[in-house]
């Protein structure tokens, strides 16, 4: 009987480590310093090292470990081969079979945000539904979409990238991705500081955020201290990421969207602007879906990649 599975997350600058039972309580986590020098040849053997070391510290029975699941920095394909993940220096990658060859145990692979929604769908602001759309807001976009409990991972590898959405045709700035446009350089937390840096400059109106450095959260302070100017961004802000959820919303239809990711710390008033503009602009069928604060943080990808071998 299996009672123990181990989610990780590799980060470019950490791996996040997470020994779980098999009903998602969390029994230890840790981390260890992601080695990408050498075109990251160290990452997977000290990952498959502390695994082993943790089995070890904690007498585990390797019979009673359902395996190991891992979510990485670029697309997956359904078999957990990496096309490429830039901040590890990874080209092509068998990751799956390397894994598995390395500890010894069953190993399923995903996108880093893909993986984190499913953990959202799992223990956090997804818990109880089976579709979930999830939407990360940081320094970049990221995305994970559920449908009937099951990430959509699609023939590339690259389902949810919705951080690369084209949403405005004006754009004359490449995003990282090498398109211009795309919803990730207006909604992320660079985005929303170009969004009010160039209401600022375009604006002769009074406001708090003339006072010092511009950020996602001090236009989400302005905003709540009832800024007029910060409201307007906050409005840019919500239409552009609105609308994207609206067409999101026509495809895949789902119960709930779960926003995430550092410009979420701002709490309900994101949501309220985004829902604002969703509502206008999604299928009448659609209008009603749900939209909740992503609840575990740093730790939904451990979580998700748990979930992962345990399908």
């Amino acid at each position: 009987m299996k009672k123990y599975c181990f989610g990780i997350d590799v980060g470019g600058t950490t791996v996040k480590c997470g020994l779980f039972d098999v009903k998602g309580e969390v029994l230890d986590k840790w981390e260890i310093h992601t080695r990408t020098e050498n075109n990251g040849i160290n990452i997977l053997p000290d990952v498959a090292d502390t695994i082993a070391a943790k089995i070890l510290e904690k007498k585990l029975d390797r019979e009673e470990i359902a395996g190991v699941g891992i979510g990485v920095p670029g697309p997956v394909d359904e078999e957990g081969n990496v096309m490429v993940a830039v901040n590890l220096h990874w080209g092509y990658l068998q990751l799956t079979e390397e894994m598995e060859k390395m500890t010894g145990l069953p190993v399923r692979a995903g996108n880093d945000a893909n993986v984190a929604a499913l953990g959202e769908m799992w223990k956090g602001g997804g818990a109880g539904y089976h579709n979930v759309v999830m939407v990360t807001l940081g320094t970049g976009v990221g995305g994970g979409i559920i449908v009937n409990g099951k990430i959509v991972t699609g023939s590339h590898g690259a389902g949810g990238e919705i951080g690369h959405i084209h949403v405005e045709d004006s754009m004359e700035e490449s995003c990282n991705c090498g398109n211009k446009g795309c919803l990730e350089q207006f909604v992320s937390a660079t985005g929303i500081v170009r969004l009010a840096n160039k209401m600022l400059d375009e604006s002769d109106a009074p406001s708090v955020l003339r006072n010092g450095p511009v950020s996602a959260k001090t236009v989400f302070d302005a905003v709540k201290e009832k800024d007029g100017l910060a409201a307007e961004i906050a409005e840019q802000f919500g239409k552009y990421l609105g609308t994207a959820l609206a067409v999101i919303a026509g495809v895949v239809d789902p119960e709930v969207f779960v926003i995430g990711g550092g410009v979420s710390k701002a709490g309900q008033v994101v949501i309220d602007y985004i829902r604002k503009y969703y509502r206008e602009y999604a299928f009448s069928g659609c209008k009603d879906t749900a939209f909740a604060l992503a609840e575990l943080g740093n730790d939904a990808g451990i979580y998700g990649a748990a979930r992962l071998v345990l399908d």
